[in-house]
């Protein structure tokens, strides 16, 4: 090791006394910039210690230090949270937040977050409330059922319907104990409530007399939709009528765990496969359980409804406390339900997109097309293609879709997608033999030029503002 590089190393007043990092200490807190720079000190030290390669002068090092510094100050300083255009032709995608929300509901949410609301507060007799006033009602006359109440997500709901009503066990098909995401499973989550498990029946095969053989009084017989796959040849499932059959036989409770959710039939759209909640309950279940951003369309919620004395019992739950909602979710959550009782559904985006027409996005293609063509280092052409759902719904359902392909001449599709990833606004998009494919069906209208503009930044300067 030769030593008499590590003379190199600048000291912290130095570095702090470059021009840029000078003037970060004017935005970001100095006990931050400080530690930063101490830390890219000690990295540059640790390089000459270990004979890394590592610059050959001081100022050479003085210039790595407070370059690294400025990177990292540049990251800290903006938000990691930012606007994606979605071409992927997944309606629903879990990476991108799910349900994008209308301007009504994101009205109501920045409305809620400037001032002072009404959370817990009766404004007609002057004394505290609940804050889940503000979506029973609504709730209570879009499902049917007799009282409703909403948490954070619907593995809370779920893990809250549990706890509360499963005191001498739970009983679940072998076929239904899902994994949800992110390597998140069912069983974990419900061991969480420190309740027995009893798992009946088979994979592909679950019977009534299955769950009635492990049925206890005071047990919850639990149903949960299979939203994210599908059993196909030598299969059968327990209906909800007759898991409330046995119910009504063993004293126990039916909650049916209905996953992404809808509040109303999307057969009638071609999209069978999804129960809803309005069939649920008439059918026998107890309570059901549903999520507020996926086919609601709405702000990440779980929704829990149905008999008055079971959401009773997971009202005094104080478990219903840690997952319940803030004011912000809740605005948007009423904002949403707001939208079906008004008839105004249509307007809902994440509905819109689900059931968009073919020629609604096959012109939208045609303009990004249109915008491209002949403007840009790639070879483009306008084809046909499969969009889906996603967010764990209507698993095997495919939607007719539209993409325009994009062949870039000088550098290859994976090297177009990253840059495109890495622009402002970033877009996430599909890629197959070597072609970058754009799906139109959730581009918005409004979208479609700034999209035009980042695939051109992205081909001719390697991304940047769109």
């Amino acid at each position: 090791m030769d030593r008499t590089r590590l003379r190199y190393v600048p000291k912290v007043d130095r570095v702090l006394d470059d021009a840029a990092v000078a003037e970060a200490l004017q935005r970001v807190p100095r006990e931050i910039v400080v530690r930063l720079v101490q830390q890219e000190v000690e990295a540059l030290r640790q390089r000459l210690a270990d004979n890394g390669s590592a610059p050959e002068s001081r100022e050479a090092a003085l210039h790595d230090v407070a370059s690294r510094v400025r990177t990292r100050l540049e990251l800290l300083t903006r938000p990691s949270l930012r606007r994606v255009i979605n071409a992927t032709g997944v309606v629903l995608h879990t990476n991108m937040g799910r349900a994008p929300l209308g301007f009504a509901v994101a009205s109501a949410i920045a409305e809620a977050a400037q001032g002072y609301v009404n959370l817990e507060y009766d404004l007609d007799a002057g004394r505290r409330s609940s804050r889940m006033v503000h979506v029973e009602t609504l709730l209570r006359e879009l499902t049917g059922a007799d009282a409703a109440i909403a948490v954070n997500n619907n593995a809370a709901a779920v893990l809250l319907c549990i706890d509360s009503l499963g005191a001498a066990g739970v009983v679940i098909s072998r076929g239904e104990q899902v994994e949800i995401g992110d390597s998140f499973r069912l069983p974990d989550i419900l061991a969480r409530s420190g309740v027995p498990i009893h798992e009946v029946g088979t994979t592909n095969r679950t019977r009534a007399e299955d769950y009635e053989a492990a049925a206890r009084p005071g047990c919850v017989l639990l149903k949960v939709h299979r939203s994210n796959f599908s059993l196909h040849g030598y299969t059968q499932e327990t209906r909800v009528a007759e898991l409330a059959e046995v119910a009504r036989r063993c004293d126990a409770t039916v909650v049916y765990d209905l996953g992404s959710g809808a509040l109303e039939a999307f057969e009638a759209h071609g999209l069978p496969g999804e129960p809803h909640v309005q069939a649920a309950l008439k059918e026998g279940a107890h309570v059901v359980t549903m999520s507020g951003d996926k086919l609601l369309g709405g702000p990440q919620a779980g929704i829990i409804a149905g008999a008055a004395d079971c959401v009773a019992a997971m009202r005094r739950n104080p478990l219903s406390r840690a997952l319940r909602m803030d004011k912000l979710t809740l605005a948007g959550l009423e904002a949403t339900l707001l939208s079906y009782v008004g008839n105004g559904a249509q307007d809902v985006p994440a509905r819109r997109l689900i059931l968009a027409q073919p020629h609604e996005i096959r012109a939208r293609a045609e303009r990004l097309r249109k915008e491209l063509q002949g403007q840009v280092a790639a070879d483009v052409e306008l084809t046909e293609g499969e969009a889906s759902v996603g967010g764990g719904s209507f698993a095997d359902a495919r939607l007719p879709s539209f993409e325009v392909s994009v062949r870039p001449r000088d550098i290859r599709a994976t090297e177009l997608l990253a840059r495109l990833r890495r622009g402002t606004p970033a877009v996430v998009a599909r890629i197959r033999d070597d072609i970058v494919a754009l799906d139109a069906r959730c581009v918005a209208d409004d979208e479609v030029e700034t999209l035009a503009r980042a695939v051109d930044a992205a081909l001719s300067a390697g991304g940047g503002e769109a």
